[in-house]
C-alpha cells in the first residue's frame, strides 16, 4: 500500500461516530464506590445519553468569536415530553488523542481558557415541553491579550426534578445504603480568537482495518500545526479500479483543539453490497462545513492492492 497527503493552511486575523463530536457528555457521581462506577456510569449512559440527546437541542454547537466581534447566541430547544430545568456553567476541558474530554483546573503549557472573558445570560432555565430559550453570550478581551486562540465550553446540566432524584438504593444485611445520584449534561466549546491566527492539518498514517462480519474500518492520525484549532466533517471515498468514485464514509464536526499536535481516529467504512475494498484508490478529505465555506483542509490516499 502507499499514501499520498497535502494540505491547506487556514488563516483568521483582525483584519479579516467512532469520532466524538466537538460537543461533550458528562455523568457526574457522589458517594459511590470508585470501582463500581465505571460499570454503573455503562448502564446509565446506554439508557440516558439517547434520551438526553433527542430532549435538549442546542443551535449552533460551537461558537467562534473572531475579529471585532463580541457577542453571540445559543438557541435552546425542550423537545421532550416533560419540562426540564438545566444549569448554565463554564468549565474547563482538554481534549485527549482520542478526542475524548476531561475536565481540568490547571493548564498545561500552551492551554489557553476563554472563561475570564466570557460572560452570559441566563445561567439557568426551566423549559417547558417545545419551549425555547435563547442564552447571550458576551465575550470582553482584556488589553494586553497576546494573539491565539482561548477556549472554554459551556455546560448545560440538567437538574434533577423537585419531587425526587435519579438514584440507585441497595442495602446488605448490616443495612448499608449506596446512592447514586446523576446528573447528565451536555458541552458546547465557545473559542475566542485574538489577533493573527492559523493552522495546518495533515491526514497520515492511513491504515484500512478489516472487522469480523465483513465491515471495516479506515484508521488515520490528524495533526495539526499552528496557533487555531481545526474543525470540519471527514468524507473517505473509494474508486476501483476501472470505476466511478464512491462515498463510504463520513464523520462530520471533527476537531483537533489547541494545544494538540495530534488526534488518532477510526472511521467505519460502508461500501455497497458486493464492492470489494480492494484493487483501486482510498481516499480521506477533511473539510470545512458547509456554512463555514466547505474549503479543501486536508486530503490523504491510500493505493490498495
Amino acid at each position: 500500500m502507499s499514501v499520498t497527503t497535502s494540505t491547506r493552511a487556514i488563516r483568521t486575523g483582525t483584519a479579516g461516530a467512532m469520532i466524538q463530536s466537538s460537543c461533550s457528555w458528562t455523568l457526574a457521581t457522589s458517594r459511590f464506590p470508585r470501582r463500581l462506577t465505571a460499570v454503573v456510569c455503562g448502564v446509565l449512559m446506554l439508557f440516558c445519553t439517547s434520551e438526553a440527546l433527542a430532549e435538549l437541542m442546542l443551535y449552533p454547537t460551537r461558537i467562534v468569536f473572531k475579529g471585532n466581534q463580541r457577542a453571540a447566541q445559543l438557541e435552546l430547544i425542550n423537545n421532550g415530553s416533560q419540562s426540564a430545568t438545566y444549569r448554565i456553567s463554564l468549565v474547563n476541558r482538554r481534549m485527549d488523542e482520542t478526542g475524548a474530554f476531561s475536565d481540568i483546573e490547571t493548564p498545561q503549557p500552551g492551554e489557553q481558557f476563554s472563561d475570564s472573558m466570557l460572560r452570559y445570560s441566563p445561567r439557568q432555565v426551566t423549559l417547558a415541553p417545545g419551549a425555547g430559550q435563547t442564552v447571550r453570550i458576551m465575550v470582553r478581551k482584556p488589553g494586553n491579550l497576546a494573539a491565539g486562540e482561548y477556549r472554554s465550553h459551556l455546560l448545560f446540566t440538567q437538574l434533577p426534578e423537585a419531587k425526587g432524584r435519579s438514584s440507585i438504593e441497595t442495602r446488605n444485611d448490616k443495612g448499608i445504603g449506596i446512592v447514586l445520584n446523576t446528573l447528565l449534561g451536555i458541552s458546547i466549546p465557545v473559542i475566542v480568537r485574538h489577533g493573527n491566527t492559523d493552522a495546518d492539518v495533515a491526514l497520515t498514517q492511513l491504515e484500512l482495518q478489516h472487522l469480523p462480519r465483513g465491515q471495516s474500518l479506515l484508521a488515520l492520525q490528524m495533526e495539526r500545526s499552528g496557533n487555531q484549532s481545526v474543525y470540519g466533517d471527514l468524507a473517505a471515498s473509494f474508486t476501483p479500479k476501472g470505476g466511478a468514485e464512491q462515498i463510504i464514509g463520513r464523520a462530520n464536526g471533527v476537531a483537533v483543539y489547541t494545544p494538540n499536535p495530534l488526534r488518532r481516529a477510526k472511521l467505519r467504512l460502508d461500501p455497497p453490497g458486493g464492492l470489494q475494498l480492494a484493487n483501486g484508490v482510498l481516499r480521506i478529505t477533511y473539510r470545512e462545513q458547509a456554512e463555514d465555506g466547505g474549503e479543501l483542509l486536508a486530503e490523504a490516499v491510500l493505493q490498495l492492492p
